[in-house]
């Protein structure tokens, strides 16, 4: 066991978590796909070091397993800013993590809150020069009577989720384009 901030964390690996395939036909969906020019192995390996995020990601606050799991993830807490102008509104989520080296893809379940329940997914597609990333989020929205659909598809998703799923992309895939080699490179 170790001390994290007032919390206590064990060290030992549990279990990758056994989160499925990505759920389909949720009411709310959100897509962030962006061509990176580095190799799928790079971009991957950036994408599944969340803790390291806030180094590369001027908009993450903190990242930290409260678990962590043989498969590199775990019960991990991010927070985020989602910027409007000169004004920050503060964001948080749990999730379990799950990275899949063989595909190679990471999934995630939120657990904790307000976006409790939505699955997300980072794929890694090689092509000709670069690498596919594709990140999707899926939820039913916040168990609000009358208005948690509409939260989720007018507010949540559009304005909170893909402002800093973009961000996030962006960042990540600056930080593996500094390093990667400027020849062409072939489908990994």
């Amino acid at each position: 066991m170790v001390a994290l901030g007032n919390d206590v964390v064990s060290t030992a690996l549990r279990e990758p978590f056994a989160l499925g395939v990505m759920p389909a036909g949720r009411p709310m969906e959100t897509v962030d796909e962006r061509f990176v020019r580095a190799p799928a192995r790079d971009i991957f390996a950036l994408a599944r070091d969340v803790e390291h995020w806030p180094a590369h990601l001027a908009h993450y606050r903190w990242v930290r397993f409260g678990e962590r799991a043989r498969d590199g993830g775990g019960v991990v807490e991010m927070a985020a800013w989602r910027p409007f102008g000169v004004l920050r509104w503060p964001t948080w989520w749990r999730s379990e993590m799950r990275v899949d080296d063989a595909a190679p893809a990471i999934r995630f379940r939120h657990i904790g809150g307000i976006t409790k329940g939505m699955d997300v997914e980072w794929t890694f597609a090689p092509e000709l020069d670069g690498t596919r990333v594709r990140i999707v989020h899926a939820w039913d929205g916040p168990r609000w009577p009358l208005i948690g659909i509409f939260a989720a598809t007018a507010v949540i998703g559009p304005v909170f989720v893909h402002g800093i799923a973009s961000r996030t992309l962006a960042g990540l895939a600056a930080a593996a384009e500094r390093v990667a080699s400027p020849s062409p490179r072939l489908p990994a």
